[in-house]
């Protein structure tokens, strides 16, 4: 872990800080958009510098966070998380979002199982054209 004025690429510091579960991964991200330094899109070889605002989204889940310290090298989760302080504003917001799909019904929950012998009979007679 360093705390000097180098940068580190964008893409080995998500990787290290554990958003991402490949270098790789992090990389498409940051091709795809997901990911912007103050508010710029950025490419991976894109340097991180210590205080940088760093938008993150990963599917549904976004965070925002500041730069703490820089990494090239990943590690325990426990390092990780000495790396970035999430803004109280993202953490509020993800926690709502957490909430909202924890409230929502389970899909296809009404829908009751396996097909019982009858309904398996009518989906051969529809399928079948008979």
């Amino acid at each position: 872990m360093s705390h000097g004025s180098g940068g580190v690429r964008v893409d080995k510091w998500l990787w290290a800080a554990r958003f991402f579960k490949s270098r790789s991964l992090a990389a498409k991200a940051v091709d795809g958009g997901k990911v912007r330094i103050g508010d710029e899109r950025v490419k991976p070889s894109r340097e991180v510098r210590v205080d940088d605002m760093i938008v993150i989204r990963a599917g549904e889940v976004e965070w925002t966070v500041r730069v703490l310290a820089l990494s090239a090298v990943r590690g325990p989760a426990a390092h990780a998380a000495l790396l970035y302080e999430e803004t109280a504003d993202s953490r509020e917001r993800r926690d709502k979002a957490r909430e909202l799909r924890r409230n929502q019904p389970e899909p296809l929950a009404d829908r009751g199982g396996r097909p019982t012998k009858r309904d398996r009979r009518l989906i051969h007679r529809f399928t079948d054209g008979d």
